[in-house]
């Protein structure tokens, strides 16, 4: 009888363990709106992976892609801010209309390419992480898009020949470029885009080429200028009390994780950029680079956008501005 009182009182403990090891065990989900093959899901997923085994497994995160869990791009800040979402990514323009310093990173021309557009994102950080802890939340990284170019029915090789086009944007600051342009600016979620393409509500559409094969541009669309007028980048933020709420080793693990990703992502931008436009190319589509003329004047034309949010920016945002503007030396 003694024996197997201890018997019971062990089998009591080890379940008690078990038990105990069950609880440790902290399950998220992560949002996502973009859809399962495109590269900010698929890092998402590859960030989720290094945070499960940094945490021998007290950390899984399972991700939501293609907009699943019904949240709209604009409203993510709100919704992780709430703890709807312990973790989201989302597009750092999409979401400035939450909070104007946000706009910095798509500003047309700001940044002209690949390296500018990582000096801006160290530049930026700072700044974005204060935003982002009014909010009530933690960047944990930032991953890049390729360049935004001009994705057209017609052929377009002037500021000229971009008048009456009926262009959809994914910002503001898009927006106004269209209208700089004499188009009319066209904001819709991305799943309506197709369908838009297909049935002439819209012509063309200002995005990145990941965008474009996610889309399936080819068989809406004939032609691809490349001409960089944003490159936009998207943050991956935690709920800061979520975060707050696990153990220093695991909130090091999401820390360090992040780490790894922003670098992945920035290291391998380009070259995604070039295998998704060699993607449409093959799917016969035609790319049409733009002239040194071309651009220099969509520069000039769109450089009102700047000036115009200069007076109106926050004294972040324009301190923000200024240090970029002195490191890139302009």
């Amino acid at each position: 009888m003694k024996n197997f009182t201890h018997l019971l009182a062990a089998t009591a403990l080890s379940v008690g363990l078990v038990a105990g090891a069950a609880q440790a065990k902290t399950s998220w989900t992560a949002n996502s709106v973009w859809p399962p093959n495109n590269h900010q899901t698929m890092a998402l997923e590859e960030f989720a992976a290094k945070v499960k085994t940094l945490t021998n497994g007290e950390l899984e995160i399972t991700v939501s892609s293609g907009g699943a869990l019904g949240y709209k791009g604009p409203e993510l800040l709100k919704v992780v801010r709430d703890g709807m979402v312990p973790l989201s990514d989302m597009l750092i323009s999409g979401v400035a209309g939450e909070d104007k310093i946000f706009q910095t990173v798509t500003l047309p021309f700001l940044a002209k390419n690949f390296e500018e557009a990582k000096l801006l994102n160290d530049t930026a950080r700072p700044y974005f992480d204060k935003a982002a802890e009014k909010w009530g939340q933690k960047i944990l990284f930032i991953s890049p898009w390729p360049g935004a170019g001009v994705w057209t029915k017609r052929q377009i090789t002037t500021v000229e020949d971009m008048k009456g086009l009926k262009t959809r944007t994914y910002d503001k600051n898009g927006s106004l470029v269209v209208e700089a342009t004499g188009g009319t600016p066209i904001t819709m979620p991305f799943s309506d885009v197709y369908a838009s393409l297909n049935t002439g509500v819209i012509d063309s559409v200002i995005t990145s080429t990941p965008t474009a094969v996610d889309a399936k541009f080819w068989e809406v669309l004939k032609f691809y200028q490349p001409v960089n007028i944003t490159i936009a980048t998207d943050m991956i933020n935690v709920n800061l009390k979520t975060f707050n709420k696990l153990d220093k080793k695991v909130q090091d693990a999401l820390v360090q994780a992040g780490k790894e990703m922003e670098a992945v992502m920035w290291q391998k931008v380009a070259a995604l950029d070039k295998e998704k436009e060699a993607l449409c190319v093959k799917n016969g589509m035609t790319v049409v680079a733009p002239s040194a003329e071309f651009l220099a004047k969509l520069a000039a034309i769109t450089e009102q956008i700047r000036t115009d949010w200069l007076k109106d920016a926050t004294p972040e945002a324009k301190a923000l501005y200024d240090e970029y503007m002195k490191k890139v030396k302009r």
